[in-house]
């Protein structure tokens, strides 16, 4: 299980942004906002953070970030998956792929993508029957 997870992004305001929307859907909230970097926890409920200095921070990138990387959030429902797509384009981000059940995984892995405006592929995903 990962304590934590960093990224490096080229305008810290505009990644604190889009985060803070897109992941607001998903239970997370601005722990640390600091010049340099910000982080985001789940405080309460499904998926609560252990780690109280947040488990999903972001930092000022000193050259470029590495576009190439995937992660995904684990999400609470499949309503909560469709909240983190709206949310995420609606604050900037480009479709990567629409809520939706994605079967060549497993059948019931339900997800939806999005590029950040650093070009990260960012995913949440619900793996449970509705």
């Amino acid at each position: 299980m990962l304590d934590h997870l960093s990224i490096p992004v080229r305008d810290i305001a505009r990644s604190r942004h889009f985060y803070a929307a897109a992941l607001e859907p998903l239970g997370y909230t601005l722990i640390k906002d600091m010049s340099f970097a910000v982080s985001f926890a789940v405080t309460e409920g499904y998926g609560q953070s252990s780690d109280p200095g947040g488990e999903f921070w972001i930092y000022q990138s000193k050259g470029e970030p590495c576009p190439a990387v995937h992660f995904a959030f684990s999400a609470a429902s499949r309503e909560h998956v469709a909240a983190f797509f709206a949310a995420a384009i609606a604050a900037g981000g480009r479709d990567n792929g629409p809520p939706g059940l994605r079967p060549n995984y497993h059948q019931d892995y339900y997800a939806a993508f999005v590029h950040d405006p650093d070009g990260y592929n960012i995913e949440a995903v619900y793996h449970r029957q509705p």
